[in-house]
């Protein structure tokens, strides 16, 4: 396959050159004028100015793909946190709970995270392949050529097959590159005889071996939280998980601390959520090598507070950015306008949003081949119709990209 030289890009910023931890200036980020990359087999041979790879390339062996008018290239977005397979719909959810209704008026009434496990153990593989190439798509025309995919709403081994081998299905047959998790862990299932140790030993000792088996997974993720599962109750479950050599992620200090402490203890790749994160478990994670990522959505569409992204980056911890889309707390979906807001409420720099949708949002997902333009990494990257990246964020994600290309293909919507 011949290689093929795409650009001039007004701007091009690599995302490279900055450490996954810690505060970032803009004035750390690389921006390359009228810059260019070089593509063959799906991945990048070089990065630069489009003039100086002109001269590199052997024009015979070499296809020119020409970008026109103002752009700036940016890697591929990253969405290390969804919830994208699923069945119905939660919209009485939302109008009850800013009707001023509680939690727990919501879950009497029928609505919860259990009205969505049923609606989703309604729908056939078939159903559930359809939201998720309808969501993943959207996800990939908005710039993510990355998106992790959660389990959740099955909470019981045969649903949660169900849904893991949708997310596999859509994963062969989309452009889009989806990283499955298993969140069997997600709530106690009300309809399960048991307590939550043995609803846990259940789906350690019957579902875990058959991901292994089914590759469906390498990644293990639970909800900490006092109306799910404690820290004690978990360790069997993750103990488990580490033996067969799964990856922990964990929902930590959404409504109540205790999560993140988990996080470090096991290992974990990530802490997602931290909106109850204080002073001490910010401390904690920073110290750690586990990545602190944010979720806005859950706030926009919660109502509460954000994640401590400023301090937790002042501290020197890592801080990926991801939508958390799903139907009931974070049904927008939409992982740069979220991200934007975030970056508004946090006070956090453009370097920094950017850095938490790209290469952290990578390294939450242990992905070390995507995430920046980069010598021999994946060639994920998306171009936006301006002349200023700094436009990006500040049309709070209002602008769109205007091209999107995956392995160095650019797709056609």
């Amino acid at each position: 396959m011949k290689q093929k030289l795409i650009g001039p890009f007004t701007q091009l910023l690599p995302m490279t050159g900055i450490a996954v931890k810690g505060a970032v200036t803009d004035e750390e980020l690389v921006v390359i004028k009228n810059g260019g990359i070089i593509v063959k087999n799906n991945t990048i041979v070089a990065v630069g100015p489009y003039k100086d790879l002109l001269k590199q390339i052997d024009i015979k062996n070499t296809l020119l793909e020409e970008v026109k008018g103002d752009s700036v290239c940016l890697p591929g977005f990253i969405d290390s946190h969804t919830h994208i397979c699923f069945g119905g719909t939660r919209a009485n959810d939302y109008a009850m709970r800013n009707a001023g209704k509680t939690y727990l008026e919501i879950s009497k009434a029928g609505g919860g995270i259990w009205d969505t496990v049923t609606q989703t153990r309604k729908a056939s593989i078939l159903e559930l392949e359809e939201g998720i190439t309808k969501r993943a798509n959207k996800h990939l025309k908005n710039g993510v050529t990355t998106i992790e995919v959660k389990s959740g709403y099955g909470l019981s081994v045969y649903e949660e097959l169900k849904m893991l081998r949708a997310i596999k299905n859509v994963d062969n047959k989309i452009k889009a590159d989806l990283i499955s998790t298993c969140l069997a862990a997600h709530m106690h299932p009300k309809d399960y005889n048991g307590t939550a140790s043995e609803y846990l030993k259940e789906i350690s000792i019957s579902l875990f071996p058959l991901l292994k088996e089914e590759r469906l997974t390498t990644r293990i993720d639970a909800f900490i939280e006092e109306g799910a599962f404690t820290a004690e109750v978990i360790a069997p479950y993750f103990k488990k998980a580490k033996e067969m050599g799964f990856t922990i992620t964990v929902h930590a200090d959404q409504f109540s601390t205790g999560g993140s402490k988990v996080a470090v203890d096991y290992d974990a790749v990530s802490a997602d959520h931290l909106e109850a994160s204080t002073d001490e478990e910010i401390k904690i994670l920073a110290k750690s090598d586990v990545i602190s990522t944010a979720l806005p959505g859950a706030s926009i569409g919660l109502g509460c507070a954000f994640t401590p992204a400023r301090k937790l980056l002042d501290a020197g911890g890592a801080v990926a950015i991801a939508s958390d889309h799903n139907p009931g707390s974070a049904p927008m979906g939409d992982l740069l306008t979220q991200a934007s807001i975030l970056g508004t409420f946090q006070k956090l720099s453009n370097a920094e949003v950017l850095s938490g949708i790209t290469f952290r949002a990578a390294a939450a997902l242990s992905l070390k081949d995507r995430g920046a333009l980069n010598n021999g990494f994946m060639a994920d990257f998306i171009a936006f119709p301006t002349s200023n990246y700094k436009e990006i964020l500040y049309l709070q994600g209002q602008l769109k990209p205007s091209y999107v290309w995956k392995k160095g293909t650019k797709i056609d919507f």
